[in-house]
C-alpha cells in the first residue's frame, strides 16, 4: 500500500525554483508542484492550475475528475493532464494513504478468532470420558455385584468407544475438503474460520469499480449531429485522442478499433486541462471535451441537449465532439457492469442474503448501476466512510465485503469476511480472507453456497461421530457389545466421517 506514495516530491521555493525532497518530509503549508503523470504526494488544496486527477486507487471513482484552484486533492491519486501547484494541508503521517494503513491495522487487530463448537466441546469430552470409564470400573462391583474382570473389561471398552478420534477429525476433514473444492473452482479461502463465517452472512457489501464493473470506461453511445454519421465523428474524436493515456481517450480509440473505423492523422494536438483535447484533422479544427467546454466555446447543442440530459441521467460521462466550432456528436462513456454481475447479484439474493453496493464513485453513476443490477447502494464514500458503513451492517448480522482496490482494504479487514476479486490490488488480496480468482461476481454466491455445504457436512460428521459412539456406549454398559465391537465402532466412525468429508470434493454450485 505504501507503494502508492511517491518517494520524492517537488517543493516550490519562494523564488520559483523547485527542490526535490523525500515525500515524507513535506510539512503543512508547503507548496508542491505536481507534473502530468506524477502521483500526488500529499493531501492538499490546488492553488494554481487545472487538471484531471485519477483518484481510482484511493476513492474508487472510475473516471478522472477535473480539479481546479481551491479544490482538494488526495495523496496517491494520479495527475492525468496539466501541471498543478498544491498547498499541503496534512503532514505525511496523517495523509489519506497513512490513514488507510492505520485503519487496516486497527480493523485487523480488532477481529476475534472464531470459536468452533468442537473446540469448546473437546474441552470436557476427553476428561469426561476418562471419568466415566473409571466409574464403570470402580462402582459396578459394589453397586451391581459385577466381578472385577467384567467391570475392567467394560470400562476399557467405554474408554475405547469414547476415544475422540472421529469427533476430532470430523471438522478438519470437512474443512479441508471444502477448501479444496473451492480451490478447484477458483475460490481461495484462507482457512476454516473464514469458510465457516461466509455461509452465515446476512449481507454482502460490494465495491463498484473493478468489482461489479469492469474497472475501465467504455463507449456506450455515439450520437451524431444531423448530417453526420457515427463512424465519421468517431474517426475525428479518435484522431485527436491518439497518443493520450487518459482512460476516456483509450475508450474512444478502442471503440473506433472495434467498429473498424480508419483513424486519420491529427496535427497540432493540444490539451486544455480538465476541459478538452484538440487538434486539426485535415483542415478542420476538432476538439472533444466536456459539455461545459462546448458551451464556453459558444457551440449550441440544439436537439442533442435533451439527449445529453438523458445520458447524464443514466450515470454516463458525456463528451462533446466539436468540428469547425459546431457540435458534431455526443460520445457517452461509462464503466459498465461485468457480464455476470446481474446473475451474481440475483444468485446472492436467492440464497437469502442482502446485496448492497458501497462505492466512492459519484451518486448518479452509482444509482444507475444499482438500478440495473437490482441492489441497494451508497455512493461517494471515502475509505473511512466505507468502514463506518460496514460497522453499521455488522450490527445486524454477519457481513461479507467484496472489493479489489486500496480504498477497499479497511472495509475488507473490518468485515466478518473480506473477499477480494482476483484482478485486484495486492493490498486487497493480502487483507481479504478469501479471493475469487476468475473475477466472477457469481463466485461470491458460490462461496456462500460452498460454506453452507461444508458446514452441513460438519454437522453430519459430528452427528455420526457422537451418535455412533453414544449407541455403542449404551450397549457396552448393558453387556450387549464388547471390546471388539467397540474397536469396530471407533474405527468405523473415523472411516465414515472421512468418507463423508470427501464427498465435498465433488461439490458443484447449483446452476
Amino acid at each position: 500500500m505504501a507503494d502508492l506514495m511517491p518517494r520524492t516530491a517537488l517543493r516550490l521555493q519562494p523564488d520559483g525554483s523547485t527542490e526535490q525532497l523525500p515525500a515524507d518530509r513535506l510539512a503543512v503549508g508547503d507548496l508542491v508542484l505536481i507534473r502530468p503523470g506524477d502521483r500526488v504526494a500529499c493531501d492538499g488544496l490546488i492553488e494554481e492550475g487545472t487538471s484531471a486527477l485519477d483518484e481510482s486507487p484511493v476513492t474508487g471513482e472510475s473516471v478522472p475528475i477535473s480539479r481546479g484552484p481551491g479544490e482538494a486533492v488526495v495523496a496517491g491519486s494520479i495527475n492525468a493532464e496539466g501541471a498543478i501547484r498544491v498547498r499541503v494541508t496534512r503532514a505525511a503521517s496523517d495523509n489519506t494513504i497513512a490513514r488507510i494503513i492505520r485503519m487496516v491495522e486497527d480493523a485487523t487487530a480488532s477481529r476475534a478468532p472464531t470459536q468452533r463448537f468442537i473446540e469448546r466441546f473437546s474441552e470436557w469430552w476427553t476428561p469426561g470420558a476418562m471419568i466415566v470409564s473409571l466409574l464403570v470400573i470402580l462402582l459396578p462391583p459394589f453397586l451391581f455385584g459385577w466381578d472385577w474382570s467384567t467391570s475392567i473389561y467394560r470400562g476399557l471398552a467405554v474408554l475405547l468407544i469414547a476415544c475422540p478420534c472421529a469427533l476430532v477429525i470430523s471438522v478438519p476433514a470437512a474443512m479441508a475438503s471444502g477448501l479444496s473444492a473451492g480451490a478447484r473452482r477458483g475460490l481461495l479461502i484462507k482457512g476454516g474460520a473464514a469458510l465457516e463465517a461466509i455461509g452465515s452472512a446476512t449481507t454482502v457489501a460490494f465495491d463498484k469499480t473493478g468489482t461489479l464493473t469492469e474497472g475501465r470506461p467504455r463507449v456506450t453511445d455515439v450520437l451524431p449531429a444531423e448530417g453526420r454519421t457515427a463512424e465519421e465523428v468517431l474517426a475525428l474524436a479518435a484522431a485527436v485522442e491518439q497518443g493520450s493515456s487518459h482512460p476516456l481517450a483509450k475508450a474512444i480509440l478502442a471503440e473506433a478499433a472495434a467498429r473498424g473505423v480508419a483513424v486519420p492523422a491529427a496535427e497540432a494536438q493540444s490539451a486544455i486541462p480538465g476541459r478538452a483535447v484538440a487538434g486539426t484533422v485535415g483542415d478542420v479544427q476538432v476538439s472533444i471535451g466536456s459539455p461545459r467546454h462546448a458551451r464556453e466555446a459558444g457551440a449550441a447543442l440544439g436537439p442533442l441537449e435533451a439527449e445529453l440530459e438523458r445520458l447524464q441521467g443514466e450515470g454516463k460521462t458525456v463528451s462533446v465532439v466539436l468540428a469547425g466550432g459546431a457540435v458534431a456528436a455526443l460520445v457517452a462513456l461509462r464503466d459498465e457492469p461485468r457480464a455476470d454481475a446481474a446473475a451474481g447479484i440475483a444468485a446472492i439474493s436467492a440464497l437469502g442474503v442482502r446485496p448492497v453496493m458501497l462505492t466512492g464513485d459519484n451518486r448518479r453513476t452509482c444509482e444507475a448501476i444499482a438500478i440495473s443490477l437490482g441492489l441497494d447502494a451508497k455512493a461517494e464514500l471515502l475509505p473511512d466512510d466505507k468502514l463506518r458503513e460496514i460497522r453499521k451492517l455488522r450490527e445486524r448480522g454477519t457481513v461479507v465485503m467484496v472489493g479489489d482496490g486500496i480504498n477497499d482494504a479497511p472495509a475488507l479487514a473490518a468485515a466478518d469476511v473480506g473477499v477480494a476479486m482476483g484482478g485486484g490490488t495486492d493490498v486487497a488480496l493480502e487483507t481479504a480472507d478469501a479471493a475469487v480468482l476468475k473475477d466472477r461476481v457469481t463466485g461470491v454466491a458460490e462461496l456462500v453456497s460452498l460454506s453452507r455445504a461444508t458446514m452441513a457436512n460438519v454437522k453430519q460428521n459430528v452427528a455420526v461421530a457422537v451418535g455412533l459412539k453414544g449407541v455403542f456406549l449404551v450397549t457396552t454398559l448393558l453387556g450387549i457389545t464388547g471390546l471388539w465391537p467397540a474397536i469396530m465402532a471407533d474405527t468405523g466412525a473415523t472411516v465414515l466421517v472421512t468418507l463423508n468429508a470427501l464427498r465435498l470434493l465433488r461439490w458443484r454450485p447449483l446452476p
